[in-house]
């Protein structure tokens, strides 16, 4: 969490300058993109601010209210963030653009947008290099993309994929906006501001697609679900598992739900021992696992007769 924090603040600070300084050289030059790159710095800048109140609410601890915590408090404004990215920043960005080619305006003093462009260039290059040096410490070994997918910290790879974009359509603007001012051909300033939109559109996507997955529940890989199946058949009172399900409550929690079949010899002494023999090797081997539930079930019941006692460990 730390980590993702100082790439928000980074983040936070890039585009809280860059926007102010965006409009200004849009009012001063009729600049119908610089106009819609002021707007994504204004959407980034709320959005690492509602990052960084969806973090703080996430540590808050468990009540009889949320007795699992508050963890995916995060995932909700992660998603809600993605909204943002494509209704404030996407579709007003095309809107914009849209207008400006139907009724172009020819550049005044474009000067100011050359500057403007080339400092937000250094801030967002900085902001995009912290938060990839941050994600990287966390993608073990891991190739780019297949550690976003596997992430369970949105406030991580958001932030990379905002700092990539804000990147991107800055060369967007920057060629279009040559090519408008030497060309003598205004609308397409519009056309970068509509390239930009659909930009963020997409990157919106990306981003609601994930954190939506998370909020929905997301839960373990089926290969640390295979490992875990290895792990407790191999005690020496369990026949089988019949049924595991998971689910992260936050980056770094997980609740684990697990109905296993054991000898149908045990005592109420020995089960619950071995209960907590299996508990306590779970959470040694993933730490990640805060929350255990294991619900027994004699080999001789049937399973439509199965006990309906659970065990909260």
């Amino acid at each position: 969490m730390a980590r993702a924090n100082k790439s928000i603040y980074s983040a936070l600070a890039a585009n809280l300058l860059i926007a102010v300084t965006k409009f200004i050289a849009g009012a001063f030059t009729n600049s119908s993109s610089m106009i819609a790159e002021g707007i994504h710095s204004t959407v980034d800048t709320s959005n690492q601010l509602l990052l960084l109140y969806g973090l703080k609410k996430s540590v808050k601890p468990p009540d009889k209210y949320r007795p699992f915590g508050y963890g995916k408090e995060l995932y909700f404004w992660s998603f809600i963030v993605s909204i943002m990215i494509f209704g404030l920043g996407g579709v007003v960005s095309i809107s914009q653009g849209i207008t400006h080619m139907r009724h172009p305006e020819t550049l005044v003093n474009p000067g100011w947008n050359y500057a403007v462009l080339a400092l937000s260039f250094v801030f967002e290059g900085a902001s995009l290099v912290v938060a990839i040096k941050e994600f990287d410490k966390t993608r073990k070994g891991l190739p780019w993309w297949k550690a976003i997918i596997k992430s369970k910290d949105p406030s991580g790879f958001l932030v990379l994929f905002e700092d990539g974009a804000a990147v991107l359509g800055l060369l967007i603007v920057f060629v279009l906006m040559v090519l408008s001012h030497n060309l003598n051909m205004p609308f397409l300033d519009g056309l970068a501001s509509v390239l930009v939109g659909i930009l963020l559109i997409f990157v919106s996507f990306i981003l609601a697609r994930e954190s939506r997955s998370l909020l929905m529940g997301e839960g373990l890989t089926p290969e640390t679900q295979q490992k875990l199946k290895v792990l407790v058949e191999a005690d020496e009172d369990v026949i089988a598992l019949k049924s595991l399900l998971s689910t992260y409550q936050s980056p770094k929690e997980v609740l684990l739900l697990m109905i296993l079949t054991f000898q149908a010899d045990l005592t109420t002494e020995d089960l619950t021992n071995a209960i907590d023999r299996l508990r306590d090797k779970i959470k040694h081997e993933y730490d990640i696992i805060k929350f255990v539930i294991i619900q027994p079930q004699s080999v001789n019941i049937p399973e439509r007769d199965q006990s309906e006692d659970i065990y909260i460990l």
